[in-house]
């Protein structure tokens, strides 16, 4: 037999946790001494130990603990329990990552002003007019976060609509965003450079971009999630050099490979004089 102390070494657990596991009935103590009140615990206790603390990491409560270790939970059920957990987890790791990615993000925004990209990394210049087939739809904010789950699926439905209707894109996707007049929305448009004419592609919009006579370009290298700090950088630059926005600015996309660090997008911001 081990002590409390030599048992929760093995275990690598607290003594106190061991404490409230026998206060709660979870799980008892193979021996108390009745004059001492010494706790003293067998080797074969550690496999339900190990199953405890295993079902309390994975976000279970201690009464289903309980009941799975106690097998009074249907191994169907408990299956489910588990496939139910793992995927909640998932999520929440994702949703994390995500976040992560968003700060780390910020901080390279914050981090890059003052530092404004050089004169030869901005080029100006005439963006001739250009036809898309387009999909869109609202996105709650400007930020990844929220254009990402929008974009995304956008550009899925798009492409399976163009493959349907026989139309071979002419050029790199070109995605475009909206103030919704009068609510906090975006209106995102997922465009695809087409030779199509309106109307010949069922449930998808075949518009006509005008020419953007002056604009400010600059290539973003990496995932869109991290673009804030490149669209600071053309931002300084355009205030920097005595112009000022005059529209919503486009975004390019050369190059998609599964990476997203190797994204390669170019924004387009169309400028006047200040």
């Amino acid at each position: 037999m081990f002590a409390i102390g030599d048992f929760a070494r093995l275990g690598l657990v607290s003594v106190r946790m061991l404490r409230h596991y026998d206060a709660i009935g979870l799980l008892r103590p193979a021996r108390t001494d009745p004059d001492s009140g010494y706790r003293y615990y067998t080797a074969g206790q550690l496999p339900r130990l190990n199953r405890i603390v295993a079902l309390k990491d994975l976000g279970f409560t201690l009464d289903q603990v309980r009941a799975i270790c106690d097998a009074t939970v249907a191994p169907e059920e408990l299956h489910g329990m588990l496939r139910l957990r793992r995927a909640e987890l998932e999520e929440r790791i994702a949703r994390d990552t995500e976040r992560l990615a968003r700060v780390g993000a910020r901080i390279r925004t914050m981090e890059s002003e003052g530092h404004m990209p050089g004169h030869h990394d901005v080029i100006v210049k005439k963006v001739a007019p250009v036809r898309v087939a387009e999909l869109r739809a609202t996105a709650d904010g400007f930020g990844p976060q929220h254009i990402g789950p929008v974009i995304g699926p956008l550009y899925d439905d798009l492409c399976r609509r163009l493959d349907a209707a026989g139309v071979t894109p002419a050029g790199p996707p070109i995605a475009y965003y909206e103030q919704v007049p009068g609510g906090d929305g975006v209106m995102v448009h997922a465009g695809m450079q087409v030779a199509a004419e309106p109307g010949s592609v069922p449930g998808v919009e075949v518009v006509d971009l005008p020419a953007i006579e002056t604009a400010a370009t600059l290539v973003h290298e990496g995932s869109m999630d991290a673009v804030g700090a490149t669209a600071q950088a053309l931002a300084d630059w355009i205030g920097a050099n005595g112009y000022r926005s005059t529209g919503y600015s486009r975004e390019v996309y050369h190059a998609l490979p599964a990476d997203k660090a190797s994204w390669v997008t170019e924004l387009q911001e169309p400028i006047a004089p200040a």
